[in-house]
């Protein structure tokens, strides 16, 4: 499985981006899919999780009311919509999907590289 983050970047406070992660992977049941991020300094905690066909979705409460997740199944992308960005949301975002191996039936967890977002006051 290979998890691709895009859509960081630099924005002023108030502002808005749109993370994508596009999956690629075979032989695998992809279960949940979520966002991570990671400050300098600090560790790293959820922003938002979502479960297979969206069933079950989990916020921070950081992230409620101003982040929106969502999955195009079809495409095997997630997207990370973040409105109203504060200073405090500068991190590095990571991607997470975890599954179960068709040939084995092991359960498997796997993260993106990374996508830094910066917001400026």
């Amino acid at each position: 499985v290979q998890l691709v983050e895009s859509g960081g970047g630099l924005v002023q406070a108030g502002g808005s981006l749109r993370l994508s992660c596009a999956a690629s992977f075979s032989a695998f049941s992809i279960n949940a899919m979520g966002w991570y991020r990671q400050a300098p300094g600090k560790r790293r905690e959820l922003v938002a999780l979502t479960t297979s066909g969206g069933g079950s979705t989990n916020y921070a409460d950081s992230a409620k009311g101003r982040f929106t997740i969502s999955r195009d199944n079809a495409k095997n992308t997630m997207y990370l919509q973040m409105n109203s960005l504060k200073p405090e949301d500068t991190a590095v975002y990571y991607c997470y999907a975890d599954g179960v191996d068709i040939h084995s039936a092991r359960v498997h967890d796997y993260w993106g590289q990374g996508t830094q977002v910066t917001v400026s006051s």
